[in-house]
């Protein structure tokens, strides 16, 4: 019990654990004969009346992928006297069947299937609650807008409320072009993943066939719908506001794209009347797309806790202070050289007790009152952005954007000084009256710190496409020479200049490889200067502002020794590299990340790795050229014979149909390519599976996809 009340502490799962058990491989039955796979963490002293439930259902593996992750959330939900359920999707891991796409019906009819099954056990008291990052944070959102009556609540990290504007497939209508193919790519190769015999045993060679010819092409499918369409539509949760009933608790990062989501949430709430039984709460902090208890970069917070508190307050019924506690908690970073802060930012955590805040007032930037420089006709051929770091961002220093100086220096900027200083906290928006002498293109607006050194760290960015000026379900193309008006939002973001420092607004038509080019040479005219609405903060008393940062950073805590895991992993840095032939003017931006693990209790061995290469050509503007290139590889030793090994009686239950003194060696390669032509845009994928080092199967494909005012 906590000091002064009796509230149980959100802590006790470190103070005073119960003891868990664990169902390693359990079956969740659908009505089509398709079964989940899943792992339950159960409170070994569950009562007889059962306890409440948590669910994370993605489609990133339990028994390889994620299993490290997981055994950082899940037993600790159990040790504090909670069900937690880990479920794939169908298709991914052990679970049968084949997934379709993204959030598809299937998919969150699935899902209601499975929360109906974990209120029916008789360890779960009936009531759940969803849990997720990502994938899971954004069907957990689309769940809940379905009003399941066994959800009770959820947590929603870095997730989107809406799949079009804000997701890595598009951005203000135009394409970006690091993550199109990219994601697409990694889908591919993830899709084709076999299960695991000693889950499944016998035919699972059969099913890794299937799975390989019939998983979807997804990069065939987001190209196919380059307009807000129903597609994207489709579980965009944006698009029934008063869909959700239950709380939620929205989490983001700053260096994470889909920050913008927890405002959008927040002012939802607040236009409908959110019931102070459902309302929205956001936590935004400095991470990238993580976890917070894994954050990268830090501070990190004690996020287990965090969510502990939430579940306890909503699915057990403790009056724990959370119905009171601000809105929003946010964590604002200060000015700092470039390159200083990879790992922790400094800056300070905030709330705001209501979002909206009448702290924070909508300031007009007008181009009158700043320093205007640069050139006012853009052209969409300049190699402007190689510095713009990852568009989506998991926390590695090459993932970062670098000083935007030189690319600023070939754009159309604004400069406002701040000789006092400023704090932003909110949502940028930019409105400018432009001219295309081609009937499309489209142009990135960047706000920067300028510190006196000159140096120009980015804050935040946005794209827009000039023939969605008037609506991007309906784009058309643009007359050229004849100006349109574009008002558009920047990614949300929270700073504090320093004093003596420079907001900067540029404009630019290219940002490669974040803004997949226009087929033709544009040239952009900034016919009216751009005016920047910033959502400037102005606390209404520092000292209070200043308590309450002491209190939030004290209450958040930081990530704790992490708990027992059976996972070793380990992968060197993420790189990025650029390399430019100075004869053809061809120049290549390549990353590459791989990483590791061994299961200890079995000796699964998993490796993965990503190199993704984005070529093109000074003044061609049919050279841009995206190429991913992806490797997978499961390998697991021979299982010794004892009578003891549970390895080797579950493959004997199952049938399996291979030698297990032999083991298990598995490996997929893969390579996607992305390029265009005046009226179309190309794509081919090609896989090559193998089975102890000899090829198994292969599957290839390729498609024109017409451009659509793209």
């Amino acid at each position: 019990m906590s000091e002064n009340s009796m509230i149980p502490s959100a802590h006790r799962f470190r103070s005073a654990p119960r003891q868990v058990r664990v169902l390693e491989h359990v079956r969740i039955p659908l009505d089509d004969g398709v079964e989940l796979a899943a792992r339950v963490w159960l409170p070994a002293d569950t009562p007889e009346h059962g306890v409440p439930a948590i669910l994370e259902y993605i489609p990133y593996r339990k028994n390889d992928m994620t299993a490290g992750r997981d055994q950082t959330i899940h037993p600790e939900f159990a040790r504090a006297g909670y069900a937690s359920v880990r479920v794939d999707l169908r298709g991914a891991g052990d679970s049968t069947g084949v997934m379709t796409d993204e959030y598809s019906e299937t998919e969150l009819a699935d899902g209601l299937q499975v929360l109906r099954w974990i209120a029916a056990q008789p360890w779960c008291a009936g009531k759940v609650g969803i849990i997720g990052k990502s994938w899971g944070g954004f069907n957990g959102l689309q769940l809940a807008a379905l009003q399941p009556p066994e959800l009770g609540a959820i947590i929603t990290v870095c997730s989107t409320d809406d799949r079009y504007a804000d997701d890595v497939h598009y951005n203000g209508g135009a394409i970006v072009g690091d993550q199109m193919l990219s994601w697409a790519s990694t889908m591919w190769a993830y899709n084709a993943r076999p299960q695991d015999p000693i889950g499944v045993g016998a035919g699972w060679e059969d099913d890794w066939k299937r799975r390989i010819d019939e998983a979807p092409v997804n990069i065939e499918d987001w190209l196919s719908h380059q307009r807000r369409d129903a597609y994207w539509k489709h579980g965009s949760v944006i698009e029934t506001p008063d869909a959700i009933q239950v709380p939620v608790l929205a989490v983001g990062g700053l260096l994470d794209e889909y920050r913008t989501t927890l405002f959008r949430l927040m002012e939802g709430a607040a236009a409908r009347g959110a019931d102070d039984d459902a309302p929205i709460h956001a936590l935004l902090g400095p991470w990238a797309h993580n976890y917070p208890h894994q954050a990268a970069p830090g501070p990190g917070i004690d996020f287990i806790a965090e969510s502990i508190r939430w579940w306890d307050q909503w699915l057990g019924g403790v009056d724990n202070g959370v119905k009171s506690q601000p809105q929003l908690r946010a964590f604002i970073p200060d000015s700092a050289p470039i390159g200083t802060d990879h790992v922790t930012r400094a800056g300070r955590w905030i709330a705001e007790p209501v979002w909206p805040s009448a702290q924070v007032t909508d300031r007009d930037l007008s181009a009158s009152a700043a320093v205007q420089a640069g050139p006012r006709i853009l052209r969409s051929t300049e190699l402007i952005g190689f510095a713009g770091g990852s568009w989506l961002q998991f926390g590695e220093a090459a993932g970062v954007a670098g000083d935007q100086s030189a690319d600023d220096a070939r754009s159309y900027t604004l400069d406002w000084a701040q000789p006092a200083g400023l704090e932003i906290l909110g949502t940028p928006r930019v409105s400018v009256r432009v001219a295309s002498d081609r009937d499309r293109g489209a142009i990135a607006a960047r706000l920067t710190d300028v510190a006196p050194d000159g140096s120009s760290r980015l804050l935040t960015v946005g794209l827009f496409n000039l023939a969605h000026h008037a609506s991007h379900d309906h784009p058309e193309p643009v007359v050229p020479g004849e100006a349109v008006t574009l008002t558009f939002p920047l990614l949300a973001t929270a700073h504090r200049l320093a004093p003596g420092h420079t907001l900067r607004l540029s404009v630019s038509a290219s940002f490669w490889p974040n803004l997949w080019p226009a087929p033709e040479e544009t040239r952009i005219t900034i016919v009216a200067p751009p005016t920047l609405t910033l959502p400037e903060r102005n606390p209404a008393s520092p000292a209070d502002d200043a308590a309450t940062t002491a209190a939030l950073t004290a209450a958040l805590g930081l990530p704790p020794t992490p708990p027992h895991t059976t996972i070793d992993a380990d992968g060197p840095p993420m790189t990025r590299e650029l390399t430019a032939d100075l004869v053809s003017g061809r120049t290549t931006v390549s990353t590459f990340v791989e990483e590791w693990q061994t299961d200890r209790s079995d000796g699964l061995f998993y490796y993965s790795s990503e190199r993704d290469s984005y070529n093109r050509t000074a003044g061609d503007p049919l050279s841009a050229e995206a190429v991913c290139e992806r490797t997978i590889r499961y390998r697991r030793p021979p299982l010794p014979s004892g009578p003891s090994d549970l390895g080797r009686a579950a493959l004997d239950a199952a049938g399996a149909d291979f030698a297990a003194d032999t083991g298990w060696d598995v490996e997929i390669r893969t390579r996607s390519t992305m390029t265009g032509d005046a009226a179309n845009f190309v794509v081919t994928n090609e896989l090559d599976a193998y089975r102890d080092g000899a090829k198994f199967h292969s599957r290839s494909t390729s498609a024109s996809i017409p451009r659509d005012l793209n």
